[in-house]
């Protein structure tokens, strides 16, 4: 991100700013769904801000489903075969990309029903969560959030990525989850999310975001 300038702004303005870009929002491949993506670590809330960026297009007139990836994770017997502490298995195996693929962007490529499942798996309680569909009308938005997102080849009409400074993403992250910290790493040398999403977001003190809009 050498040479990116950041500008301080407020979670609440931040989410409006953003609500208004997406209202113009006019996917490439004709799809009447564009389809956002929140990428972070976990440290860094995507979640939170997908959901501040859904309650601001509310009274735009713009509906909008906000899709967490951890309702797609795999079952824990494949997610940890290779042990409790599997950087590869984190990195390369958690995300049922597949599942993702037939229940949330298959249903809103051109010619799709818009008809979304919003979960598939609770990993808590490690089974299937039986939530029911969603349909989303034509224009409305998916704002899909998770981690490590940028480095599958999803269909998104508009990236955002929370930015945590190794350090800010070590002290937030729980002691318990040191473990996926350098999955982090290789998703940085590997994708550089910084520089390749549209709209980048530092978080490093959760008070008081910046970004490059």
């Amino acid at each position: 991100m050498d040479g990116v300038r950041l500008r301080a702004i407020t979670w609440e303005r931040l989410a409006d700013r953003l609500a208004e870009r997406l209202l113009d929002l006019k996917p490439g491949d004709g799809s009447p769904w564009p389809r956002v993506a929140f990428d972070g670590a976990p440290a860094a809330c995507p979640g939170n801000l997908a959901e501040r960026v859904a309650e601001a297009l509310r009274p735009l007139g713009r509906p909008s489903l906000v899709v967490g990836t951890e309702g797609f994770l795999r079952p824990a017997s494949l997610r940890l075969e290779h042990g409790h502490r599997g950087v590869d298995s984190y990195y390369d195996g958690w995300l049922d990309t597949g599942a993702l693929w037939r229940e949330v962007f298959g249903p809103l490529e051109p010619g799709g029903d818009g008809r979304v499942l919003p979960d598939l798996w609770d990993p808590a309680t490690d089974r299937a969560t039986r939530s029911p569909y969603v349909r989303l009308p034509p224009g409305g938005l998916l704002l899909l959030h998770g981690p490590l997102l940028l480095r599958h080849w999803f269909p998104f009409d508009l990236t955002v990525h929370l930015l945590l400074s190794p350090g800010a993403l070590r002290r937030r992250t729980p002691e318990a989850d040191h473990w996926t910290l350098p999955a982090f790493d290789r998703y940085e040398a590997e994708t550089d999310p910084a520089a390749t999403a549209d709209v980048l977001v530092r978080a490093d003190d959760p008070r008081r975001p910046a970004w490059n809009g």
